[in-house]
């Protein structure tokens, strides 16, 4: 096991998340969740001002200002809008109307504005997974360019936009504190050569699957918009990221974070590379935590934090900067 690991976690119980870590992520979540939420609300209540003007079901098709909101209520996604015809729109339109307002007599306005509301909650909910674990990763960065900073390390990095043009800039940490979520990469020279650090990309040795933390021994230009991931001779470090906090889910999340990891593991040994593995994850429970520490010991993973414990996640980050 790393030393610096050593130091601060000596047993599985010290990877588990706290009661009050639990209850505060929890919290944190549902006011996150209450404010995204907020803009279907607002549109719900314009929604109902608007479809009050029908004085029977089938006028709603009348009031064009209402009509996309009338085609979610009928369950079709944004994304699904494009592929149907304004005949095919009308079709669902007419269904939602006979099956589910129409039974419903004086009150289909009300029944409306509940099924668009239902609909919108599906939608937020997908949104809520993806911001969990943008947050996650928001957090990992922000400490990463926080040490880099107190080090007097100079760092460079990628934005999303300037990937495909491998156009890196140089930052300083209080200019970027705001914008981390536009990085896809991160640059620094240390006492063992040149580093680039890159999040969710997918790597062909590894069966073309994502891997959410990748460290390489490499430059700025050796990244070339990304066709890195065919250097395998240059990887130093993957990692997984798991940034849900509810403990109903840790098991599975560490189940699939195992199982890439190992994945990782047996491809480049099997041709011959050696890489170290990490794990990062906001929701660790008993169970797992004792499979996360037997393998820190039998050097099977080599780091693994808790992302809701400063010190193990501050040393987590230090470790890889320093790899």
């Amino acid at each position: 096991m790393e030393a610096s690991l050593a130091k601060i976690i000596k047993g599985a119980s010290d990877l588990v998340t706290s009661d009050s870590e639990t209850k505060a992520g929890f919290i944190k979540a549902a006011l996150e969740k209450n404010r995204k939420a907020q803009p279907y609300i607002d549109q719900a209540k314009q929604l109902k001002v608007y479809a009050s003007r029908a004085k029977k079901p089938m006028d709603l098709m009348k009031i064009s200002e209402i009509r996309e909101m009338l085609l979610t209520a009928s369950g079709l996604s944004d994304k699904a809008f494009k592929y149907f015809s304004e005949d095919n729109k009308d079709e669902a339109i007419k269904q939602l109307i006979n099956e589910f307002l129409i039974p419903n007599g004086s009150s289909f306005v009300d029944e409306l504005v509940y099924r668009y509301l239902l609909i919108k909650g599906d939608s937020l909910g997908g949104s809520m997974r993806n911001y969990v674990g943008s947050v996650a990763k928001m957090q990992l960065i922000r400490t990463i360019l926080s040490i880099l900073d107190i080090k007097k390390i100079d760092f460079q990095v990628l934005y999303k936009q300037n990937k495909s043009k491998n156009l890196w800039s140089s930052a300083t940490y209080d200019e970027v504190y705001d914008i981390v979520d536009t990085i896809k990469a991160i640059s620094w020279n240390s006492s063992k050569g040149n580093r680039v650090l890159f999040f969710d990309t997918n790597i062909p040795l590894n069966e073309d699957k994502n891997v959410d933390i990748n460290l390489y021994n490499a430059s700025t230009s050796d990244y070339a918009a990304g066709e890195i991931v065919k250097r395998n001779d240059l990887a130093i470090m993957f990692g997984e990221l798991k940034g849900g906090i509810d403990p109903a889910g840790a098991d599975e999340h560490w189940k699939t974070a195992n199982t890439a990891l190992g994945r990782i593991r047996n491809n480049f040994s099997a041709n011959k590379f050696k890489v170290k593995t990490s794990f990062i994850g906001a929701a660790i429970v008993k169970g797992m935590s004792t499979e996360i520490w037997d393998q820190l010991k039998n050097g099977t993973l080599d780091y693994a934090a808790n992302l809701t414990v400063e010190e193990q996640l501050t040393n987590y980050c230090d470790w890889l900067i320093n790899l």
